[in-house]
């Protein structure tokens, strides 16, 4: 699968939750609240390994101005993405 542009999906918003979308799928989802907590993140898994959950955390960053704080219980796959934003978090 080739590499995704910003052209090859859109970003939609609505009150909490971030979604990215191509013209066939969801890509995938953030649900958050206004203090950064993050309730809810997946990532379609044909589309995992290419920055998306990254991209999604940093958006919610973005709109909150909060450190972003993943809700329990946190999977294995988001123990792995809570270490790999440590740096930027």
């Amino acid at each position: 699968m080739s590499k995704l542009t910003e052209c090859d999906y859109v970003l939609n918003e609505t009150d909490g939750v971030f979604s990215l979308c191509n013209q066939n799928t969801t890509i995938g989802f953030v649900r958050f609240n206004q203090i950064g907590e993050v309730e809810y993140i997946i990532v379609n898994p044909i589309f995992r390994k290419k920055g998306f959950a990254k991209k999604l955390l940093k958006l919610v960053r973005k709109k909150t101005g909060k450190s972003i704080i993943l809700q329990p219980p946190i999977s294995p796959l988001g123990d792995r993405l809570l270490k790999s934003i440590e740096k930027w978090n």
